[in-house]
């Protein structure tokens, strides 16, 4: 198996990932130029699971492809990790997502030993195929407040009780600092993949011990299984890839957009969780006799704090326009802050050819013939739900304060 690779993608343009005289910062138009448009995908070459945030006038990414986790194809790439053979963590290095905490920078990200090839004599107790087996997620630190300029350090695994642990993302709220990844209902169980919660004391320490490990959604729902509405067993039920999603005012709703189905599957598709909003109550003050009026916010270790979405996915493939197998989503403002954006990777047959670039083919089945898309959603003013579109190919308008 070869060598795995942490890389980090830096971009002056969300759309087009080109970085000529490109910046972030937002410019005019002259007033004959037409407007400026990308069609997806915006990256060449088969890619998936991809994480983007913005910092200054830098976009930057992380994403999984079938050799690496990479970004060398445009803009300019950082090696953040390279694993030494023969560690637990050598090989199938997933879903990298970097986040900002306490004024350092942490790469979590998921990792194997045995290049999901694990050994015959742990298989054979699995109630299922289980070739992740022995995935587990680990946290690198940066070395300074400045993303680019760090050197990133290894600071070990994160403890998910030697279980099966995927696609994991920082949950920062205000009653701390929480963990969400794919997992199972124990290390051999292998189906389904759950959503998992556990308090942490810092972003490389669990907090919380397996008891108060608390699921917050299982794929019991048609569209969260493979094939669709599978009633035989729970095989390839699965939630995972999830993100936080915080909306506007005045509502500021708290969302979780995770990926249901199988990633190579055309039914892969975003569902939705909401965290509860606040709770108020008046109690009485003994000695004034004031009513005083306090309030209670959620709590992410409940799961009957997390209201799941049942209607469906609220963003689905169309095979209409050969978009399918589309999830694993991260958020993002445009350049001029007005916008909200999300990249996601999809593909066009889960048996056949995907597509590049300019028609470009990406050839390969299932998991090799994703690529990485992005496009502009919205907020429903009423409700303060998001409201994602379609998926497609364009031509669409490029971000706000981004000209080309």
């Amino acid at each position: 198996m070869p060598q795995q690779l942490l890389a980090l993608l830096a971009l002056l343009s969300l759309s087009s990932l080109l970085i000529s005289a490109q910046s972030t910062a937002a410019t005019s138009a002259t007033a004959s130029a037409p407007p400026a448009t990308y069609t997806n995908p915006i990256l060449d070459g088969t890619g998936a699971d991809p994480y983007v945030l913005r910092e200054g006038e830098w976009y930057y990414m992380t994403f999984t492809n079938t050799e690496n986790i990479t970004g060398l194809e445009r803009g300019e790439s950082k090696l953040l990790f390279s694993p030494p053979n023969g560690t637990a963590y050598s090989t199938n290095l997933w879903a990298p997502e970097i986040h900002n905490i306490d004024d350092r920078w942490y790469v979590i990200f998921t990792a194997d030993p045995y290049g999901d090839e694990p050994p015959p004599e742990q298989t054979q107790y699995c109630t299922f195929d289980c070739p992740a087996v022995n995935h587990r997620m680990y946290v690198l630190q940066s070395s300074s407040s400045s993303l680019w300029d760090s050197t990133y350090t290894l600071k070990g695994e994160l403890n998910t009780f030697d279980q099966f642990a995927i696609d994991g993302t920082y949950f920062q709220h205000e009653t701390g600092l929480y963990h969400i990844y794919s997992c199972w209902y124990n290390g051999l169980q292998s189906w389904p993949a759950n959503l998992c919660i556990t308090k942490l004391s810092n972003p490389w320490t669990t907090l919380s011990n397996l008891t108060e490990r608390t699921t917050i959604s299982v794929p019991t729902l048609p569209w969260e299984k493979t094939p669709y509405g599978r009633t035989s067993n729970i095989r390839l039920s699965s939630n995972e890839a999830p993100q936080i999603l915080r909306g506007p005012p005045p509502h500021n709703k708290t969302y979780l957009i995770y990926s249901a189905a199988r990633s190579d599957n055309p039914n892969y598709c975003l569902g939705q969780l909401m965290l509860k909003p606040d709770t108020y109550s008046a109690t009485l003050d003994s000695a004034t006799g004031q009513e005083m009026v306090g309030r209670m916010p959620a709590d992410p270790m409940n799961a009957l704090d997390w209201v799941k979405d049942t209607s469906g996915c609220v963003f689905y493939g169309d095979k209409r326009v050969g978009a399918v197998g589309v999830g694993h989503a991260s958020f993002v403002k445009s350049a001029d802050g007005k916008e909200d954006w999300f990249v996601y990777h999809g593909m066009r047959s889960s048996t056949g050819v995907g597509v590049g670039n300019g028609g470009g083919g990406v050839v390969g089945e299932g998991w090799e013939a994703r690529s990485i898309r992005t496009q502009r959603f919205y907020w429903d003013e009423t409700t303060g739900e998001p409201r994602f579109p379609r998926p497609g190919y364009g031509p669409y308008a490029v971000p706000g304060g981004q000209q080309q």
